[in-house]
């Protein structure tokens, strides 16, 4: 077989997800590992480091670059980590796997708890969901830009930039950092949609890649994240809306819960319905409740 081209950004994370794929593929003899070749795309989101990413594109800045090669044909599927994709994804590219998803949680760098800090305590964060469920939980916490991959982050709350950062768990754990901050509950904060989530698309008309990359699919993870994914698009939400999720399954039945923030923190709205893995119509329902309950400060931040 010639070589198999597998795309991703090239931050350490998203290297070290890469290479996650590569190990899934050969384990499941889809594909031998020499057969296989990582390539590095630079992306818009990573060279633009400055400035929050709903002012200069949104999501599509972390998937364009990978686009343009896959349907080039440059590559043959792309990697990635599924909380950073848009909801609304190009007709002709497929979300053909995912991998088993990993811890959900956020992690906080930089104090013992949310209680610990102290009062007026800076708190860097590049997402709105984190900023505003921070905002919630403390509100004479100030919140400042911090963009950048794991160890920018990192290095910006080591030179004093901010008190503490929050990072996704399911990161920090891939690239060994075990021993990095405090897992925040999910009943304290939910994470955003698809978080600890890793993707693998192609070519829609692909179906030889197809069926090679399903041979790795996890069917609960990809179930989950396709329901978080739905609920953002009966939302309409984007890259400026606070919105967390997390879909979860026990038997046959999937349970979706879901909350709304205003952008300061000082308004939510939590929703949850359960029903079949594959109903359609369980993200719609849980946009509903939330939207319904929700009052204008929230709804006005989203169109559904």
């Amino acid at each position: 077989m010639p070589i198999f081209r597998l795309g991703t950004r090239g931050s350490p994370l998203a290297l070290t997800q890469a290479h996650m794929v590569r190990v899934a593929l050969a384990a499941a003899r889809a594909i031998a590992p020499d057969k296989i070749e990582i390539v590095p795309i630079r992306t818009t989101g990573d060279r633009v480091q400055d400035r929050a990413l709903a002012e200069i594109g949104g999501k599509a800045l972390w998937t364009k670059e990978l686009d343009r090669a896959l349907l080039d044909g440059e590559i043959h599927a792309a990697v990635h980590s599924m909380k950073d994709v848009e909801t609304i994804r190009p007709a002709e590219i497929a979300i053909a796997a995912m991998l088993p998803r990993a811890d959900v949680c956020d992690r906080l760098v930089g104090a013992d708890s949310i209680e610990a800090l102290r009062q007026g305590a800076v708190v860097g964060t590049s997402s709105p969901r984190r900023a505003a469920q921070m905002r919630k939980l403390r509100p004479d916490l100030k919140i400042v830009l911090f963009r950048g991959n794991v160890d920018t982050r990192l290095a910006k709350l080591a030179a004093g930039e901010a008190d503490a950062t929050l990072l996704a768990a399911a990161g920090l754990e891939r690239l060994g950092r075990h021993d990095v901050g405090v897992a925040i509950p999910i009943n304290v904060m939910l994470p955003a949609p698809a978080q600890g989530a890793v993707g693998i698309e192609c070519r829609a008309d692909d179906s030889h890649v197809r069926a090679m990359l399903a041979r790795i699919d996890d069917p609960a993870t990809h179930a989950c994240v396709l329901a978080e994914r739905a609920l953002l698009a009966a939302l309409k939400a984007d890259c400026r809306s606070p919105v967390a999720a997390l879909a979860t399954i026990e038997g046959a039945i999937m349970t979706l819960r879901a909350e709304l923030l205003s952008e300061d923190g000082s308004f939510h709205v939590h929703a949850q319905e359960a029903g079949a893995p594959t109903d359609p119509v369980l993200p719609i329902a849980v946009a509903r409740d939330l939207l319904v309950g929700a009052p204008e400060a929230i709804r006005r931040l989203f169109g559904g």
